[in-house]
């Protein structure tokens, strides 16, 4: 069964009770290392925001504006009690509130920007969205302990798209492009990816696909990390939330492990993959890949995140492209196949969750 995609400039939607991105949700805004010594802007949902450490290093995300002349504040510096602004010097702390406007005494108590609650976590920063009413989280952000595992190596980077979130979504969740897109890196033979021994399953808030690929020959990211033998079984297990998808894909020799043991070895790749809209048609995609070096731990690590990100700089060009071709041929109906199972339950529940309780 499809799912009615929501793709701006495709078939927007004017139903008022729907809004263009889930809320009541935490979303990935950034890894921890890209906030350092210097402000970082990025927008969300929308929403320009900017993001700061204090001198004790816990993290804050305010409005990026001045209240006074709304020069962005990630154009300031930032000083041991907040970010200052670039333009007059007015001082903000992580409330959102001036605390100094040089040459003045008196601060007025209306100097002040909005703010936004973060959580840090396993070398992410969680920024919670929320409807009207629920501007306080619900739940604690995510945690994500393979960045703690010390069997794993890992490391990460950012991507901007200029397309819709969604299709990234899509992508993810139908790894059966796999043997046609990246022949260089985590490809293979591409009809033993399009029949996979694949199931699908989910709830209401989460879908899962596991998809099994036996006595296949492994692709080069895996040679270049793994001593195999020869031919392989190889597995992904996809396990999509609204705001990100984590997926573990691996091999082992041929006949050498039950594929469906948790604690089974050969080569393994965790991935997780953030991705936070920027706007309507715009998109951050925040991941990291971790790995289980059975030899030198550093060299391993950087050549799979470099052939990750070369991977997912291929994917970037492929969604970048269908995206335009679908502005093209808006008018044009799509069809789905059998490897879509994935990606349509997830559709649903974006639809659901895009839907206003009132």
């Amino acid at each position: 069964m499809s799912a009615q995609l929501h793709i701006p400039g495709v078939n927007d939607l004017s139903n008022d009770k729907t809004t263009s991105f889930p809320l009541n949700q935490w979303y990935i805004a950034a890894l921890s290392s890209e906030v350092d010594q210097q402000p970082l802007g990025r927008t969300l949902l929308n929403h320009p925001v900017v993001m700061f450490r204090d001198s004790s290093g816990d993290i804050y995300a305010i409005e990026d504006r001045c209240c006074h002349r709304s020069l962005p504040l990630s154009s300031g510096t930032v000083e041991a009690k907040g970010i200052r602004c670039g333009y007059h010097g007015m001082l903000y702390n992580g409330s959102g509130q001036c605390i100094e406007i040089p040459g003045q005494a008196m601060v007025p108590a209306k100097a002040r920007v909005g703010a936004y609650t973060v959580q840090e976590k396993d070398g992410f920063i969680w920024m919670w969205f929320g409807s009207k009413g629920n501007h306080a989280p619900l739940v604690d952000a995510p945690s994500y302990p393979i960045h703690g595992d010390s069997r794993y190596v890992w490391g990460g980077d950012v991507f901007h798209y200029e397309a819709p979130y969604q299709l990234i979504h899509d992508n993810l969740l139908d790894l059966s492009h796999v043997g046609y897109v990246h022949q260089k890196t985590i490809g293979g033979t591409p009809s033993i990816h399009m029949n996979a021994d694949m199931k699908t399953t989910g709830d209401d808030v989460s879908v899962q696909v596991v998809r099994y690929m036996r006595d296949s020959l492994p692709p080069p990211t895996y040679t270049s990390a793994y001593p195999f033998g020869g031919k392989i079984d190889r597995w992904a297990e996809i396990d999509f939330q609204p705001t990100h998808i984590k997926i573990w894909t691996g091999g082992v020799d041929a006949g050498s492990a039950d594929l469906t043991d948790p604690s089974r070895g050969g080569f393994h790749m965790r991935g997780f993959h953030g991705i936070t809209p920027e706007t309507e048609t715009t998109s951050h995609y925040i991941w990291s890949i971790a790995t289980n070096p059975v030899s030198d731990p550093q060299g391993t690590l950087a050549s799979v995140v470099a052939q990750t990100k070369y991977t997912f700089e291929e994917d970037k060009v492929v969604i970048e492209d269908q995206y335009q071709n679908m502005l093209r041929f808006k008018d044009k109906p799509m069809i789905s196949i059998h490897v879509d199972a994935g990606a349509n339950r997830a559709r649903r529940i974006m639809e659901k969750l895009r839907t206003f309780d009132r």
